[in-house]
């Protein structure tokens, strides 16, 4: 083997090397060149606006609690606030008011109310005044129960996640799915939601500081996540295959020894 030859597949070996390598800053999350100087910080202004309004198929929890005559509240809601505990999705539906189709829910004695295109907030305030036509000094509660996100693509724990809370935002998601693998291209990050008239696709850019002030950084219910994965994951490899190259190379470098010509 001639010293063009070694050269060659050195070469070749650096390049399949560094061809197959994710470079660290399309790992990153808010990359350092966008963030607060040395010794500072910047403020990136996102306010939490809980602006989700309620559409058919919306699930809610409510309940009643009446403090002077906890039957007749009971009556309303059916017992509702005394059964057990919320412990599964099944649970979830099953005591939990569904908007129909034209974005009404029916509860016993106030019969049907249409809630479509409320806020949660909104829709409580319009069932206390029609509860305090039938009863005093009762509260209502009301929650969100059906806040499902779904998580696609580069992410080490692909699946449909349900949150029991207001409010959550896109780092918040992606951790609920083990975080972005390392072949995830965290650049173009797409958020399918859904709208009054069908399905957008919003594209961020989890990798900018910038996306702290995007009006996207808070997720809606039932909103789907997809990583777009590096086009470097067309070479076939979810990771690079170091066992094999160094075996590979051990061979090579054996089989030069036995077989190289020797000088006289």
């Amino acid at each position: 083997m001639n010293k063009i030859t070694k050269l060659g597949l050195a070469a070749l070996l650096m390049a399949v090397l560094f061809a197959s390598c994710v470079p660290q800053k399309k790992m990153l999350y808010l990359k350092e060149a966008q963030m607060a100087a040395e010794n500072q910080s910047i403020n990136y202004v996102n306010e939490r606006s809980v602006d989700y309004k309620l559409q058919p198929g919306d699930n809610l929890y409510i309940r009643f609690v009446n403090i002077v005559d906890a039957q007749s509240a009971a009556s309303l809601t059916g017992d509702f606030g005394n059964r057990a505990q919320i412990s599964s999705d099944a649970s979830i539906y099953l005591q939990s008011y569904t908007l129909d189709e034209e974005g009404y829910i029916e509860l016993p004695l106030m019969g049907k109310i249409e809630l479509k295109n409320m806020t949660v907030d909104e829709a409580k305030a319009v069932l206390q005044t029609e509860l305090d036509k039938y009863i005093n000094q009762t509260t209502i509660i009301v929650k969100l129960s059906n806040f499902n996100l779904t998580v696609l693509g580069e992410v080490n724990r692909p699946g449909m996640y349900k949150v029991y809370q207001s409010q959550i935002n896109l780092f918040e998601a992606i951790s609920l799915a083990g975080n972005m693998t390392n072949f995830a291209k965290n650049s173009e990050v797409k958020i399918i939601r859904q709208t009054d008239n069908g399905s957008e696709i919003l594209t961020v850019d989890m990798g900018s500081a910038d996306i702290l002030a995007s009006p996207y950084y808070y997720l809606k219910p039932n909103d789907i996540i997809y990583v777009e994965p590096l086009k470097i994951k067309q070479w076939g490899f979810t990771t690079f295959p170091y066992s094999t190259v160094f075996s590979i190379v051990s061979l090579a470098v054996t089989l030069y020894a036995l077989f190289r010509p020797t000088g006289n």
